[in-house]
């Protein structure tokens, strides 16, 4: 029997699936943009990606305790509406003629600093809604939808660009966080805020709080490493998978689209296939073997090459990687939630989402300067290479799935 999550979680779910749905339509719009209308070199996409990050992620940092003490509902909405101001800058600028790279760069730090708040105030928000044992089917659904948007989102959105234009798929994902936010509106009920003492202050110590919950806690460290590592090189050679199939390969933008989208399949059927998995053979077995799996499987993207042959090798490299990514996400995903008590998870998940983004971005630079040294197919190779190690850092079995009890805030504070 299908498990009822409840009305609040279907709004929920429903503000995150539209705004899925327009970051995916406009997938690779930045970078698009960059080469074919500002006509950037490699490392000037690689530093768009990067800068974006790490501005987005400094300013994100202090505003875990902020989040923490506030009600989610509202904090989500204000973020849904600043990437929708953001994004929308674009087209408008564009529309103008007055975009440069500059503005490119303001919109991803201003729409990557929402992004993370939005990401911590709703999995705090989550956490609240649904019940413990229900997270892995919650998180499976939300990771469904994201592979689902991934699978239709990049070749309508790359049909869209050959059509109109990357702008107009920048304008589709500005529209798609309205529809969040009135999503998120919708929803009724409780609402989540730590209280807070009016006579305490703010200090530097409490910014690292976050850090610390995951630091006392070995599995839920070992997943940060692993994960941020993952995430890191993985996304390094985003712009250069761009700067490749685009302007070396001369792939069209709807087989650029198509590379990306069509493997989604797989994520989905992986995030159906997650707690099914789970239920037979246990957490930490279905963990590990697709936390190795999908560490493996990147290393096919070195021998990308133009032309047909090419364009099925992405598909089928990234297909089987994105097919582990669907099983493995939840279940650590369910597991970090689980780790982390009610009152403290907005602190740990902008940590967390802090901690992912500062990584990409430096990988990311440290890639892009790769590719200029050698070319984009080697740098891609060497990333793929070095994930082959990223699976040590995954828990033990000892560790995994035996939360200790977790710490206030004090005790971690003397800590």
């Amino acid at each position: 029997m299908p498990v009822q999550l409840g009305r609040g979680f279907g709004w929920l779910w429903s503000a995150y699936a539209v705004s899925t749905y327009g970051t995916w339509i406009a997938f690779g719009a930045f970078p698009l943009i960059a080469v074919r209308v500002l006509h950037s070199p490699a490392f000037a996409v690689s530093l768009l990606e990067a800068a974006g990050l790490v501005v987005a992620a400094i300013v994100a940092f202090p505003l875990g305790p902020w989040i923490e003490h506030r009600a989610k509902r509202p904090v989500m909405i204000a973020m849904d509406l600043a990437r929708f101001l953001a994004m929308a800058s674009v087209p408008i600028t564009y529309v103008l003629g007055l975009l440069t790279y500059g503005q490119l760069l303001i919109a991803s730090v201003v729409s990557g600093t929402a992004s993370i708040v939005f990401t911590a105030a709703s999995g705090a928000y989550l956490k609240h809604l649904v019940r413990g044992d229900h997270l892995l089917v919650a998180n499976a659904r939300f990771e469904g939808t994201t592979w689902v948007a991934t699978a239709v989102g990049p070749p309508l959105g790359g049909a869209l660009a050959g059509l109109l234009g990357p702008v107009v798929t920048v304008m589709a994902d500005a529209l798609s966080y309205l529809l969040s936010a009135l999503g998120v509106l919708r929803i009724r009920g409780g609402d989540i805020a730590t209280p807070r003492d009016p006579a305490a202050r703010l200090r530097c110590a409490d910014l690292l709080v976050g850090w610390r919950f995951i630091r006392h806690d070995h599995a839920l460290l070992r997943l940060f490493l692993n994960s941020i590592l993952v995430g890191g090189l993985i996304m390094a050679t985003a712009p250069l998978l761009a700067v490749l199939l685009l302007g070396e390969y001369h792939f069209p933008a709807w087989q650029y689209g198509l590379a990306f989208g069509g493997p989604a399949l797989g994520g989905f059927v992986g995030a159906r296939l997650s707690a099914p998995l789970v239920a037979r053979y246990g957490r930490h077995r279905v963990m590990i073997v697709s936390g190795w799996s999908r560490s493996i499987f990147p290393l096919g993207l070195a021998f990308i090459h133009p032309g047909i042959s090419g364009l099925i090798t992405v598909i089928i490299v990234e297909g089987l990687l994105i097919t582990c990514m669907g099983v493995f996400t939840p279940i650590y995903a369910t597991e970090r939630l689980q780790r982390v008590s009610a009152d403290h998870a907005a602190r740990v998940l902008s940590t967390w989402s802090v901690g992912g983004k500062l990584l990409q971005a430096v990988l990311m630079v440290v890639w892009g300067i790769l590719a200029t040294l050698t070319n984009p197919l080697t740098a891609i190779t060497m990333s793929g290479v070095l994930l082959l190690a990223t699976p040590l850092l995954l828990p033990k079995r000892t560790h995994m799935f035996e939360p200790e009890v977790a710490a206030s805030a004090e005790d971690v504070r003397v800590a």
